[in-house]
């Protein structure tokens, strides 16, 4: 599906390989043929292969050794690391019967190179499995049409006409899994669709990526279905499967172009970019791996793509436009989105598509610095520079300014020692001070430095000031999730999605239940009790409620129940009636910004012994359908906050299946000790004193009392902290 000439756009030609890009750069700007750089070559990747011109005092800040990689066919990019380093993964034109990207393995001890996809078709976008056993890529090999196409592209180009590059988006493209051991192909995907940018997680159990199937199926609807018509890239989104190409769920929801997803070394996280809708700008986003906490990183306003984590999963390395149309640099942004981007690359042309080494020590990245077609170079990283320009360094630049602040201490107590301390802990830098961030460990380095200076003794295992420990900082979905309403199931992250303190689980086909908002409040001063469950048989049921607490009720009716809105409390209420589980919907009237609850822990560790879930409007209009009355006529009745009969729901059931697993993160305490007497056989008995340095964070984890317009951002807390 190609895009008249006259309305072509950057974003046709950045899906996530855009190696077919810098032809056009080529077309624009011409670039000097580099010193020593050989005229011809069939080997890639010998280890003989020649350094390119010396970078300009910026880029040799972060970069250095820079090689060649690749020197074979038209052009060559993508290259993408094995977990263990020794292999690189690429694409490359280098086929004489075939003019598209075919899949190419190089071995980077010997430079022995060969080819993975079987030669048919279009191929791209490929990822190695940590096993080092079987390779990931995008293909068009199962097109009954793909000879076909392969021979029109060539007679095209022997003909000597020119187009503009335009990436098709082939409904066709499928993910393949090509293993390496037993020389065989496996098709993963079958949908009609462009199916690719694809990669594995850290564990290899999941695959990420990018695909347009919803336009395929005809469920797009008015300005979506109508911009898709015009340019199928406006209805990819991010998907997440087993490796086994099984338990497919939606990620993103947002009308744009959503591509280039790849894991957080961890695994808990992805990295990918987002097109603005008409196409015109790309940011780098980051979300968790259920698809919850989707937040951007850059908001440079220009064409920004192909993030890639460095192994520490501190910073992430991109490309961009903001230099000018044509010409593509890499960029480094910190994984906590703070502080401006810090540029890489300093030449006139295109540099894109990095990724780095596992152990974080290499660079190879896709360039037409050669002066003609994209090919991969290498280079030495400088992660100690990159650190330092980005501000991530911690314990020995924050502990200089600890000892600074020890020295300008006066002797009795001066209001200015205090504001030292307030400005250090509430600086933008440390995001909140959440425990098990950067943040915190600035923080701590600070009060480790300040505490030594004033002739404190580390009082931490093996002499040191910190002793770190482990803790549940937040949840993720687990593989089994399902819910199912009647007959028809519904897909999680999507429809609904478990309360983070929901148990774990099946539960049956079960009845369901209305319960208005919810809320049981006693009789307070002036004010009348509020039971959402008179008469109400809720036994063995799933009790459906509205979030919050109804909309059109006086500030101080609302100020009263406020207390028994909570999820949590709502949760422990039908619990003590007996139900079995608890639906929460937003329902048309509510103020919420996501129709589902975010799975993110709200600061208690404790869990609940009923099933908890959230699910969307749609999902609660089958709920309802069989009351006749719509969600809508439901929630308004009981907005009034008058007293109002709730009802059973005929005709449904609900069943579900919840898995929650924990993420656990490592934070640190400041241990340290003033002796008395022998310092070297301290007392039995001891004075502690204790304060706490750590915060909210930016307020996702909850016990944020934010207004709805500043939520997301940084809670310093000098009241209950710095001044504490």
């Amino acid at each position: 599906m190609q895009r008249p000439a006259g309305e072509w756009t950057w974003r046709d030609a950045l899906h996530r390989s855009m190696a077919g890009i810098v032809a056009l750069v080529l077309v624009l700007m011409i670039s000097p043929r580099l010193k020593g750089q050989q005229e011809s070559s069939s080997v890639d990747g010998a280890p003989a292969s020649q350094s390119v011109a010396e970078p300009s005092a910026g880029q040799a800040e972060l970069l250095s050794d820079i090689r060649q990689l690749t020197f074979a066919g038209r052009r060559a990019g993508e290259g993408y690391f094995s977990a263990d380093g020794r292999y690189l993964v690429f694409q490359s034109e280098r086929e004489p019967d075939n003019p598209f990207f075919q899949i190419y393995l190089m071995d980077r001890e010997t430079g022995d190179v060969r080819r993975i996809s079987p030669g048919v078709g279009k191929t791209t976008c490929a990822w190695i499995h940590p096993s080092n056993q079987k390779i990931l890529y995008a293909s068009t090999q199962f097109d009954p049409q793909a000879v076909e196409k392969q021979r029109a592209e060539i007679e095209f180009r022997k003909s000597g006409q020119q187009r503009r590059y335009s990436w098709d988006y082939d409904p066709m493209f499928d993910l393949v899994e090509y293993d390496l051991t037993a020389d065989r192909y496996t098709r993963l995907t079958t949908e009609m669709g462009y199916d690719a940018e694809g990669s594995y997680s850290p564990d290899g159990q999941w695959i990420c990526f990018a695909s347009n199937r919803r336009g395929y199926t005809g469920e797009l609807q008015g300005e979506e279905a109508e911009l898709f018509a015009d340019d199928p890239a406006v209805a990819m989104e991010l998907y997440l499967m087993r490796s086994d190409g099984t338990q497919v769920q939606r990620l993103t929801a947002a009308i744009g172009y959503d591509g280039g997803p790849f894991f957080s070394p961890d695994g808990q996280q992805i990295c990918w970019r987002r097109f603005s809708k008409n196409g015109a700008t790309a940011e780098i986003m980051l979300m968790d791996r259920d698809g919850s906490n989707q937040r951007a990183l850059t908001h440079l306003g220009a064409m920004s793509w192909a993030p890639f984590f460095h192994p520490s999963g501190d910073y992430l390395i991109f490309a961009t436009n903001i230099h000018g149309f044509a010409n593509f640099e890499l960029y480094l942004v910190r994984a906590d989105g703070q502080g401006d981007p810090v540029r890489v690359t300093y030449r006139e042309g295109f540099d894109g598509l990095p990724a780095f080494s596992p152990d974080g020590t290499l660079l190879v990245w896709t360039s037409n610095a050669a002066g003609g077609q994209s090919q991969l170079f290498e280079a030495r990283w400088n992660d100690a520079a990159a650190r330092r320009l980005l501000g991530l360094e911690t314990d020995g630049q924050d502990a200089d300014l600890a000892r600074r602040a020890a020295v300008e201490t006066a002797p009795d107590f001066s209001p200015a020692d205090i504001g030292r301390h307030v400005d250090f802990l509430c600086r933008p830098e440390l995001g909140g001070r959440l425990t098990g961030t950067l943040g915190e460990r600035k923080a701590t380095a600070y009060v480790a430095a300040y505490l030594e200076s004033l002739g404190l003794l580390p009082a931490g295992p093996e002499g040191s000031f910190f002793h770190e420990f482990e803790f549940i900082s937040d949840v993720k979905l687990g593989p089994h999730n399902s819910l199912r309403v009647g007959e028809r199931e519904y897909q999680v992250n999507r429809d609904w999605r478990p309360v983070f303190f929901s148990r774990e689980g099946h539960i049956d086909p079960t009845p369901v239940v209305c319960a208005g908002y919810g809320i049981v409040a006693p009789a307070g001063e002036d004010q009348d009790e509020y039971d959402s469950y008179v008469h109400l048989d809720v036994k063995d049921k799933w009790v459906m409620v509205f979030r919050g607490m109804p909309g059109d009720i006086a500030p101080e009716r609302r100020q009263f129940l406020a207390r028994y809105s909570g999820q949590r409390y709502k949760a422990m209420v039908a619990r003590d009636r007996g139900a079995k589980g608890v639906i929460f919907v937003s329902g048309p009237t509510s103020q919420f910004r996501s129709e589902l609850i975010p799975l993110a822990m709200d600061g208690t560790l404790g869990g609940s012994s009923i099933a908890v879930i959230s699910v969307a409007d749609a999902v609660a209009e089958v709920l309802v359908r069989g009351s006749g009355r719509t969600l809508r006529e439901i929630q308004t009745e009981f907005d009034d906050g008058q007293p109002h009969m709730g009802f059973a729901l005929p005709d449904v059931t609900v069943s579900v299946d919840i898995d929650i697993d924990p993420v656990t993160s490592r934070g640190r305490n400041v241990l340290a000790r003033l002796p008395a007497g022998d310092a070297a056989a301290p007392p039995r008995e001891m004075v502690v004193v204790g304060a706490h340095i750590d915060h909210l964070g930016q307020g996702a984890g909850g016990g944020s009392l934010a207004r709805e317009e500043e939520r997301g951002g940084i809670h310093r807390g000098a009241d209950d902290n710095a001044s504490g």
